[in-house]
């Protein structure tokens, strides 16, 4: 049902915070006449039913109990209707024990005040109709509020027992709460110092002020209906500013509460704590003094008075941790270990607690030109890295099915513009590494608990932290987790080390979580929020170009990340331009009609096929036998406002979507929105605000303009998308062309296919001789040129100061010297990036230039220069790219596509020059070509299938069936390829009986 709408207190110096859900703080009034008269009645109906009940029971027919051990002679006794009144006695007996059941668990609830009542299996009206009595009695009393927290959902369904996630958020101890800590210190430490400085000066008198009585004061609440107070909340009604929730926490940080316990975390408060106010709070007669509170109990005005007892001016603890019990706060900040390299804050180590380092906005005073946006989301870059380099290495895969000599895609086009930008700033910004912990950790705990036959526990949020290690929030207790994770704060988190998490392997199951996505960073930890799982809606409001921005870098992520197998992205109302990061992924609906059609359709098939597989939820289906049905999520992000017919039907569709695995992350214009579990805004500034869940990040956002770049960086990577190959140079022309003739000598040469060699230079000093090889073959793979950054990026993974990469290209650009009419050989051109010189060449460069000249320039004429050039090309081919390179270093290599390149090119070399020789029956020619040409592309299938023409040519059947029989050996387990095995059938009909007989 929808969520009820309640106005907000906020001062009009407030009116641009986030939306106040909680209402005006309630008067504390006095129990009336029918207060009592409910509660005489409540008791009366509990006495009747938990002691007249077995009482009239045990007094009419006795107890349910037998006297002694029955006989098998009642199973041949004739059934009357004395069988049927003892049968009825036993039921009545068993629905007495429920209902007393229940009343005890909502008694114990209600006393101890700890979250909502456990619930009873199978006794949902029961369970209902003993929470009401129970209410009613209890509330009577002028505590009972402060007392009984779960009474809140008195009147709900019993589907409150399962807590909507907003109360979740506040209930549950700890959500959330290390980073909001974090931000609490950060805060009174730097942007608040003044107003702290007042303040501790003021505590600093002595404690007159308070001992007089003009200290102010404000009791906690009782929840009402959904909506539970909030530190935000208390800041916005009585301070004018939500943000300011950080002074009333650190005022009452660590203090002893009337209930004995202390506040540790901002998130987390309950109804009943007094909390110190700053001296300018205003408003609402529940801002009381210790002596002058004549709208509560006597109780009460003592427990403010004790509790203006406890305070530094009091204790003279001065804000430091005070005694009793320790407080322990999670997701626990272990130091970072040391970088290896120096690391200064202008240049941190990454957010994710990967290896590649993430950049800061004030580095030297600006980033060079790139887009902050995506400089600073490392899993989303390394997502988009990722699926551009798989759509680069498809598009070469399939242009080499094309002919030989005339296709394009051997080099994909080389970005300009915005779109080299954004190239540049993935490179920079991309940690792999952390995605690839993230994704063995996660599924190796699917695999733990699948081995220990436990079902995955429901997750709302996952936490990188700066240090690496990885904390997920669970919705409720789950038990013990499965080693190497531990117990975090509490029952409700799980902790994974960045150590242990590094000695995982590729776990073959499915992935447990695909709906978590990054949402932005708090301090130094990261924030990925599973969308699938959030019981209800997630709304987003603020304007319509932030929101846009917030939702395309939740739909990227979502479409190119490392930890998702499969799931479905469904974008209404924006994102049309998106579909080409992940066709099989992203589909684009028109309007509300559609989607309705589309997720109602969906809803119902998915609650049939879980109750045909006897799942509760889609979790429970992702391991143990059934994990191969994968149940892969469906994530629907709704940009455009909808009507309020339109939010109706919204809330009843997502009403079931947590356990289905649908998550619905919706746009609007900073209206309440029915059915939101969770609201968020984002900020003209950049912040993502979530007050009731302390909420306060600073949001990963994808810009129109990027998101306009990264598009076109992969429509450019389709082969079918510029036919022409793109404009200003031929359609299969490589992006550098080396002179290859006897007056084109490089002054300098460096051999990359194969072992390292430079030809040309001196040798440099050994201590930065491995630096100054591995920058000078990154700018050789990149002739186009290399961004400042991405170089230093690349060869300090874990960042490094500005002085220390300054002194290395100063250092390169002495050691590559200059040519002789006094050109620097490593020159900086108009856009900041770093190119070489025409005279600093590399054998890959000559590969690909005479493999061009011959297929496409001088050697389309001529035959004899067409056979020399190509004859040259296999010469220059002595191993795999950098076949000596260090251990540890070069891992760069990770993002390019050269590794693809190379073996297509040497094998398309090798396509050429064979048939250049069977054009004139020179077989062995051929096969003496084809055979060097496999040695550094084994897996290309038409160098195999040439091999088995040119042998077949030969006239040697023995030569081609021991050819068949190499082919067979070398395909394993898997098999030889339909095409080959249709190959050898028309060219050695009897090759499986040779094989046969060999096996």
């Amino acid at each position: 049902m929808p969520r009820r709408r309640t106005t907000s207190s906020s001062s009009s110096t407030a009116s641009s915070a986030p939306r106040n859900r909680t209402p005006h703080p309630v008067r504390v009034r006095r129990r009336s006449l029918g207060d009592f008269v409910k509660a005489f009645l409540a008791f009366v109906v509990l006495a009747g039913l938990v002691l007249g009940v077995p009482f009239a029971l045990a007094v009419t027919v006795g107890w349910p109990f037998p006297g002694g051990a029955p006989s098998l002679d009642w199973l041949q006794r004739e059934i009357t209707v004395h069988t049927f009144l003892s049968i009825l006695t036993v039921v009545v007996w068993l629905a007495w024990a429920q209902f007393t059941a229940c009343v005890l668990v909502e008694v114990k609830a209600a006393v101890s005040g700890v979250g909502v009542p456990g619930r009873v299996p199978g006794s949902g009206p029961s369970q209902l109709l003993a929470r009401q009595l129970v209410a009613a009695l209890l509330l009577v009393g002028a505590t009972a509020a402060s007392l009984t927290p779960g009474l809140s959902q008195l009147g709900q369904s019993l589907e409150g027992n399962q807590k909507p996630s907003v109360a979740a958020a506040q209930q549950t101890p700890g959500l959330f709460a290390q980073q909001q800590e974090q931000a609490a210190a950060t805060a009174s430490a730097l942007a608040e110092q003044a107003g702290q400085a007042g303040q501790a000066a003021a505590r600093a008198d002595g404690g007159a002020s308070a001992a007089h009585g003009d200290t102010k004061y404000y009791r906690i609440q009782p929840p009402e209906g959904r909506h539970h107070d909030s530190l935000w909340e208390v800041a916005e009604r009585h301070l004018g500013d939500g943000r300011r929730y950080k002074e009333i926490f650190e005022l009452n940080k660590d203090r002893v509460q009337p209930d004995g316990s202390r506040l540790s975390e901002a998130s987390l408060i309950r109804p009943g704590w007094i909390m110190e106010m700053p001296g300018d709070a205003r408003g609402g007669e529940l801002v009381e003094m210790p002596d002058e509170a004549p709208n509560v109990s006597e109780q009460v005005q003592q427990q403010i008075s004790d509790y203006a007892k406890s305070g530094d001016h009091a204790q003279g603890r001065g804000g430091a941790q005070g005694g009793g019990d320790a407080q322990v706060s999670l997701p626990e900040q272990r130091p970072a270990p040391a970088p290896a390299n120096p690391v200064t804050p202008a240049t941190p180590v990454p957010s994710t607690g990967g290896e590649h380092a993430a950049p800061a906005a004030g580095q030297e005073g600006h980033s060079f030109g790139l887009p902050e946006a995506l400089l600073a989301a490392p899993l989303l870059a390394a997502g988009l890295l990722g699926a551009l380099g798989r759509r680069r290495r498809q598009a070469m895969w399939q242009s080499a099915l094309g002919a030989v000599g005339g296709r394009r895609g051997m080099e994909p086009p080389t970005p300009t513009g915005d779109a080299q930008d954004v190239q540049d700033a993935l490179l920079v910004g991309a940690d792999p590494e952390g995605v690839r912990l993230l994704d063995r950790s996660l599924r190796g705990l699917a695999a733990s608990l699948a081995a220990e036959s436990r079902p995955l526990p429901v997750v709302y949020a996952a936490w990188m932290s700066g240090n690496g290690d990885l904390h997920l929030q669970l919705a409720q207790p789950a038990g013990k987790p499965p080693a190497p994770w531990q117990q975090g704060q509490d029952q409700t988190f799980w902790m994974l080390a960045r150590s242990d998490a590094e000695r995982y392997e590729d776990a073959e199951t499915a992935a447990p979580y695909p709906g978590l996505v990054s949402l932005g960073t708090m301090d130094d930890s990261r924030l990925l929020l599973n969308l699938e799982a959030v019981p209800g809606i997630v709304s987003l409001s603020g304007t319509e170009a932030d929101r846009a921005a917030v939702f395309a870098s939740v739909a990227a992520e979502l479409a190119t990340n490392g930890w998702s197998d499969r799931m479905t992205i469904t974008l209404v109302g924006f994102g049309d331009d998106l579909t080409p990061l992940a066709p099989n992924r992203i589909r684009h609906l028109d309007g509300f009609e559609d989607l309705f059609e589309t997720m109602s359709a969906e809803t119902r098939q998915r609650r049939g096929a879980l109750g045909a597989a006897g799942h509760d939820s889609v979790l429970t289906g992702r391991t143990g036998p059934a994990q191969h049905t994968r149940w892969a999520p469906h994530l629907v992000l709704l940009a455009a406002q909808p009507s309020d017919d339109d939010a109706l039907r919204l809330a009843e569709l997502a009403a079931d979507a947590g356990r289905l695995g649908i998550g619905y992350l919706v746009g609007t214009q900073g209206t309440d929105l029915p059915g939101a579990a969770w609201e968020m805004e984002i900020t003209g500034e950049g912040r993502l605000l979530a007050p009731l869940l302390g909420l306060e990040l600073d949001a990963q956002m994808l810009p129109a303009a990027q998101r306009r770049a990264v598009v076109e960086l992969f429509t450019d990577a389709d082969p079918g998308s510029d036919p022409e190959g793109g404009p200003g140079r031929p359609a299969n022309a490589p992006p550098f062309l080396v002179d290859i003739s006897e007056q084109g000598r490089p002054a300098v040469y460096a051999r990359l296919v194969g072992s390292y060699e430079i030809i040309g230079l001196d040798a440099p000093d050994g201590e930065r001789s491995a630096l100054l090889h591995e920058a000078l073959a990154l700018l050789l793979l990149h002739r186009e040129g290399v961004h400042p950054r991405v170089l230093s990026s690349a060869l300090w993974p874990r960042g490094v100061t500005p002085d220390v990469r300054d002194a290395l290209l100063e250092r390169l650009r002495t050691w590559l010297g200059t040519d002789p009419d006094g050109t620097p050989r490593l020159a900086t051109d108009a856009t900041g990036r770093l190119t070489l010189a025409k005279s600093v060449v590399s054998d890959l460069d000559v590969l690909r230039s005479l493999y061009y000249e011959a297929t496409q320039g001088r050697g389309v004429d001529s035959r004899q220069v067409r056979g020399r050039l190509l004859t040259d090309a296999l010469v220059l081919v002595r191993g795999p790219l950098l076949a000596d390179r260090p251990e540890g270093r070069y891992r760069w290599l990770t993002h390019e596509i050269v590794d693809a390149q190379l073996p297509l090119l040497v094998a398309d070399t090798g396509l050429a020059l064979s048939e250049f020789h069977l054009e004139k029956n020179r077989a062995e020619k051929a096969i003496e070509a084809l055979n060097a040409a496999l040695r550094t592309a084994p897996a290309d299938e038409r160098l195999w299938h040439e091999l088995l023409r040119a042998t077949h040519t030969t006239g040697d059947p023995d030569r081609l069936r021991a050819l068949a029989a190499d082919l067979v050996a070398r395909s394993g387990a898997r098999g030889l390829p339909p095409r080959t095995e249709a190959l050898l059938d028309e060219l050695l009909p009897t090759w499986r009986e040779g094989v046969s007989a060999a096996g």
